[in-house]
């Protein structure tokens, strides 16, 4: 039967990240060991949180929801990619398809949202400290983590519904290892000008505001951190939002990387490894950093681990 929206594939098929076979074995384990990296540096980062009094705080309240993103995010990706290697079949049907799709888009924008959050309460802790705790009260947090997680939903269900009209009636290879909205309307037999007119809005608008916020959020901060006259109380502001800084650096460099080049030096081996970067190895580096780089979170662990609630 054909789809509503006159679609006569039913089927895609993921090109993967890439068709060496003497390579796929090898790419099956390093991308194992990535995920499982991710999965228990954010799990591990999650229950550290919540079983630390000492970090009950609104920076890790937003750290951890950071950390629950980063494992949907990459869990939606992976396990595919994952599968790909060990399999020659690669296909996807097409409502996984647009499952994939939908969720990958919630969770990739929450992550912008959610860094502009963070930004936001550095600035609060630093520029207004006295006002911190009526600034960034658990309800206003609460608020905070709710506007992301519904500005992410509010647009993936319009990148997902633009995708859904169009019909795919010809070749069903997606030149990528995930359902890609950019790889899915190059397939599309119909116009997709409406869908990169809406890419570009809402794409646009989100790293403009995300990245303003940011932007303005460390300005402040910088500005208040020249104005104190002791070099240990410089040395402990840098030090509160220095994470938070790289985490964000690492992130929107590797987008960066990506999108801002010119067209004529596209090529699909670069934008997959591109795409890889941000969508499997972030999610593994964001728990390294605020861990490695976080002496609240490195105490918290060690106490944790003195008192066995780690077996």
């Amino acid at each position: 039967m054909r789809r509503a929206n006159q679609s006569e594939v039913t089927m895609f098929v993921l090109e993967g990240l890439t068709d060496e076979p003497d390579l796929q074995i090898p790419l099956f384990f390093i991308f194992v060991g990535i995920y499982t990296v991710t999965m228990l540096g954010n799990l591990g980062m999650i229950i550290l949180i919540r079983f630390s009094s000492q970090l009950h705080t609104p920076m890790y309240y937003l750290l951890s929801s950071l950390s629950f993103l980063d494992v949907c995010y990459s869990s939606v990706i992976n396990p595919q990619m994952l599968v790909g290697f060990l399999f020659e079949d690669k296909t996807i049907s097409y409502p996984r398809c647009m499952t994939q799709l939908f969720f990958f888009s919630i969770f990739v924008i929450s992550e912008f949202y959610m860094l502009a959050a963070m930004a936001y309460d550095r600035y609060v802790a630093i520029c207004n400290p006295l006002l911190y705790h009526i600034l960034m009260s658990p309800r206003v947090c609460s608020l905070l983590v709710m506007s992301v997680f519904s500005v992410a939903f509010t647009d993936a269900v319009i990148h997902t519904g633009c995708i859904l009209r169009l019909p795919f009636c010809g070749p069903n290879v997606i030149s990528h290892y995930f359902c890609d909205i950019v790889a899915l309307m190059q397939l599309s037999c119909s116009s997709t000008y409406l869908d990169e007119l809406l890419i570009f809005v809402i794409g646009g608008f989100n790293m403009i505001a995300t990245s303003l916020t940011i932007i303005i959020s460390y300005a402040f901060i910088l500005s208040s951190i020249l104005r104190i006259n002791s070099k240990e109380g410089r040395s402990k502001a840098f030090s509160t939002c220095g994470s938070h800084l790289m985490a964000v650096t690492v992130f929107y460099g590797s987008l960066m990387s990506m999108y801002l080049k010119p067209a004529s030096g596209n090529n699909l081996t670069q934008e997959k490894v591109s795409s890889l970067f941000y969508t499997t190895v972030i999610p593994m580096l964001n728990p390294l950093i605020y861990s490695l780089r976080n002496k609240d979170v490195k105490t918290a662990l060690k106490k944790l681990t003195e008192r066995k609630i780690f077996l």
